[in-house]
């Protein structure tokens, strides 16, 4: 008798790991089929061409907002100084508590992305690997922060 007292303890216990494998399965199936509009347009985002070369002086504030999703919206200020890049700051996206670039992938932050803006002087710099969508999208907030900059 206590043999089968003991199997329906088992078979209960494995129901239960059961139900919470199932539960994050299915919720995180869920999360991905929420945020795949928002992916896919963050995919697809294009940059305008920005001429380095005519920027005024000042301090310009860009954003990005998702129209399908907000999961990654981003706001950052640019600084120009003698009409180059000279500060770039995170005010709203990849920050951690503190407010400082958190870390993605790698030990890599944005503060990694925005150096070589500024060393190179242009959009066309490499993204952090496996944080893409993230990447372009700070890195599209500083374009239409740069919009800004653009001498007419």
């Amino acid at each position: 008798m206590s043999k089968i007292v003991k199997r329906k303890g088992r078979s209960k216990v494995w129901v239960i790991i059961l139900i919470i494998v199932a539960v994050i399965v299915f919720g995180s199936v869920g999360g991905i089929l929420v945020d795949a509009p928002g992916r896919r347009e963050i995919g697809e985002l294009s940059f305008a061409p920005i001429d380095f070369k005519n920027l005024r002086n000042g301090t310009y504030v860009g954003e990005y907002k998702g129209t399908k999703s907000h999961f990654r919206d981003t706001k950052v200020e640019v600084t120009i100084s003698k009409g180059d890049i000279s500060d770039i700051k995170i005010l709203k996206g990849a920050v951690d508590k503190e407010g400082k670039p958190a870390n993605l992938k790698g030990g890599q932050s944005m503060e990694d992305v925005f150096d070589n803006v500024i060393k190179f002087q242009t959009l066309q710099v490499d993204v952090i690997s496996g944080a893409t969508l993230t990447s372009k999208t700070h890195l599209k907030a500083l374009e239409n922060a740069l919009e800004q900059a653009q001498e007419t």
